[in-house]
């Protein structure tokens, strides 16, 4: 008699889906908004636009964590990979003005690990719920055969909304504007290519003792900062020309992407000091100055650009909220086709 085979057989366990689904729905509740008309658990999640905005624009944005997972992987660390899958699209879209409103996820597996797996979207909901997005809805793949066992991957989609004429493009930013930066956690979500390369180089003690009583291990898994609520509520207030999110490519190649092809920012190298952590990085792989700027956020988590008559109005807020405010430089016109980052 032929056996008979069944989905679980094959290496998929609906059952752990489903207990993952209830094991999370608590956390996803906390997340969510007035806007949200269904909850988790539908073929699609319905959202309708607030009635505050007059002539709303969507503002979308999608990412994932990069090579950071694999530390998470080695370290069995879970609980705050998911704020950084927030962090960069959220932070992403900020960018641009827009307000965040609601998230989805998508955690794709070999062999479903339900405790790992509320682990990450745990985080996950905690990132939505600091950033005011509601979280309303995912993909849980569980593929056997395609990731190694204890592994997965991540990617996440957020959508905000603007109002058409507060959208902020960096066209109106102009010579003498100031150059503002928001200090980050640390390493965020990007060159963690290169930091491995340097731990496996330099192969420290982990667990030691590094920088305030945290480890080296803590340093470096340290999530991603998240803007939007401050930067939100000075919008209200303060003229923002142009923001940057300091991610792949780090100071000299992000602050460009909304600037006038006239201009420059010229940064102070003086203005901040690069934390502890970067300095051991560079330090240890023996990388370039010019290449920890354009490789890593050295400190610098977002860049924003205002007037002269804003500046210390923005500087006061933003360290109300909690935020470490450096006045890093000025606009000025750009000579020929001189990189548009300039740090002297």
């Amino acid at each position: 008699m032929t056996q008979s085979l069944s989905y679980r057989d094959a290496g998929v366990d609906i059952d752990a889906g489903d207990a993952l689904v209830e094991k999370i729905k608590p956390f996803a509740r906390r997340t969510m908004r007035p806007e949200v008309l269904g909850g988790l658990g539908g073929f699609g999640a319905i959202v309708e636009i607030s009635k505050k905005y007059q002539n709303p624009v969507l503002v979308s944005g999608t990412d994932g964590v990069g090579t950071k997972l694999r530390l998470a992987f080695e370290w069995n660390r879970h609980d705050t990979v998911g704020i950084d899958l927030v962090a960069m699209s959220v932070n992403d879209i900020l960018v641009q003005g827009a307000e965040p409103l609601f998230f989805l996820d998508y955690f794709a597996c070999g062999k479903l690990n339900v405790e790992q797996a509320a682990a990450v979207i745990q985080g996950i909901a905690k990132g939505c719920e600091e950033s005011g997005c509601a979280l309303i809805g995912g993909e849980t793949a569980e593929m056997p055969d395609m990731y190694p066992v204890g592994e997965y991957d991540l990617a996440g989609f957020a959508v905000g909304v603007a109002e058409k004429e507060q959208i902020i493009t960096g066209k109106e930013i102009v010579a003498g504007d100031c150059v503002l930066g928001l200090a980050s956690n640390g390493i965020h979500s990007n060159g963690f290519s290169l930091v491995r390369k340097i731990l496996d180089k330099a192969k420290p003690d982990l667990d030691a003792e590094f920088d305030n009583g945290k480890s080296l291990k803590d340093a470096i898994i340290a999530p991603t900062r998240l803007y939007v609520k401050p930067l939100l509520a000075a919008m209200k207030t303060i003229k923002i020309k142009g923001m940057a999110h300091i991610t792949g490519g780090g100071l000299l190649e992000n602050i460009p992407r909304v600037l006038p092809e006239n201009t420059v920012a010229e940064i102070k190298a003086a203005a901040w000091q690069m934390p502890k952590l970067f300095k051991w990085l560079q330090d240890n792989g023996n990388v370039a100055q010019h290449e920890m700027y354009r490789t890593f956020n050295c400190g610098i988590g977002m860049v924003v650009i205002v007037s002269p008559d804003d500046k210390q109005a923005a500087i006061n807020l933003l360290r109300g909220m909690g935020e470490t405010v450096f006045d890093l430089g000025t606009i000025r016109p750009r000579q020929g086709d001189e990189a548009q980052t300039q740090i002297v």
